[in-house]
């Protein structure tokens, strides 16, 4: 069994996570802020803030101080492909009968972990659907 995979998820995962959240804060509220940030997560605020100073260290997020957050072009890319692959996950566990807490939920952690491969299946299987 290859671990390495596993770990390299990890890496990525909280990454992904937080450009997804700002992507969707961006198109629902119009702005992406520390502390909206920080309830969707369930994090103290001084948490947030210091991935929010790595994500912009890393080129994913521009901000200005007392400004909202946006993504650059790096961090759009990444925020849309993990997106895809987090609906084409809730939809296979929904395809599956899973109620939509249970989904929402379980697709949460999936989507980080899946190989290209076997998301092509799920996205077969959702459009036989």
């Amino acid at each position: 069994m290859s671990f390495s995979k596993v770990r390299n998820a990890h890496k990525t995962e909280n990454t992904e996570d937080y450009l997804e959240l700002i992507s969707e804060l961006l198109t629902s509220k119009g702005e992406a802020r520390i502390v909206d940030i920080a309830k969707q997560l369930d994090i103290a605020q001084a948490t947030a803030n210091k991935t929010i100073q790595r994500l912009q260290n890393q080129g994913f997020i521009k901000r200005e101080p007392y400004r909202s957050i946006f993504l650059t072009v790096k961090g759009q890319m990444i925020a849309s492909k993990s997106k895809k692959r987090h609906n084409i996950v809730l939809r296979f566990l929904l395809n599956l009968g899973l109620d939509q807490k249970t989904a929402s939920a379980d697709a949460e952690g999936i989507e980080h972990h899946v190989s290209e491969k076997t998301l092509k299946k799920m996205e077969k299987f959702n459009s036989l659907k």
